[in-house]
C-alpha cells in the first residue's frame, strides 16, 4: 500500500495521503462479502465512499484484495462515470450537459458556477468545499437544466439561482 505525502509527485501520478484506518475499513467490508466474485463494483463504490475518489493506489489495492488484474479495475473505474480518479470537493457539483439541459442553458449555468466558485470544470475550490463537473445525462430531462450538489437535485436551474444554490452548502 502506497502512502506518499500529499501533493508529492510519485512518478507521473500525483500521490495523496490515504488514511490507513480507511484501508482497514475497506478490508473489513471485503471480508464481509459472501464471495469476492461479482462484487468488484460494490467494493469500488465502498472504496470511493470511504476515500472520496479512486486514485491508482486504491485501484491497485482493490485489485490485489479482490484477486483481479489491476487493468480490469481500471477498466471498470474509467467506464462508469460515477467513479472518479480525482479528489472531489466536500460538496461535488455536477451539471447535466445532455441535449435537453444544454438546449435550456446548462452551458450558461456552468459558466455562472465557474465564475461564482472561481474554478474550472474538473477542479476543486481552494478550501476543498466544492468541485465542478459536467455529466452527459442524468435522465431528468423534464427538469432541464439539472444541477446536482452531492445528492440534492436542482431542476430548471437558471444562472440567477447559482448564488443561492452555493449558499445552501456554504
Amino acid at each position: 500500500m502506497s502512502s506518499c505525502q500529499e501533493k508529492k509527485e510519485c512518478g507521473t501520478q500525483q500521490a495523496y495521503e490515504l488514511p490507513e484506518n480507511l484501508f482497514r475499513e475497506l478490508d473489513a467490508f471485503i471480508d464481509s462479502l459472501p464471495t469476492k466474485k461479482g462484487h468488484l463494483v460494490t467494493v469500488l463504490h465502498k472504496a470511493q465512499s470511504l476515500f472520496g475518489f479512486l486514485p491508482v493506489e486504491i485501484q491497485e489495492y482493490v485489485a490485489e484484495h479482490m484477486d483481479v488484474p489491476v487493468v480490469h479495475v481500471f477498466g471498470v473505474v474509467s467506464f462508469y462515470t460515477f467513479f472518479t480518479m480525482k479528489p472531489k470537493g466536500k460538496h461535488p457539483i455536477a451539471v447535466c450537459m445532455g441535449t435537453a439541459c444544454f438546449v435550456k442553458g446548462a452551458d450558461k449555468v456552468v459558466e455562472a458556477l465557474k465564475q461564482q466558485l472561481n474554478l474550472e470544470v474538473g477542479e476543486v475550490t481552494s478550501d476543498g468545499k466544492f468541485s465542478l463537473d459536467c455529466l452527459r445525462c442524468v435522465g431528468a430531462c423534464a427538469l432541464a437544466p439539472v444541477v446536482i450538489v452531492g445528492e440534492k437535485v436542482y431542476g430548471n436551474v437558471t444562472t440567477d439561482q447559482v448564488k443561492s444554490i452555493i449558499a445552501d452548502f456554504a
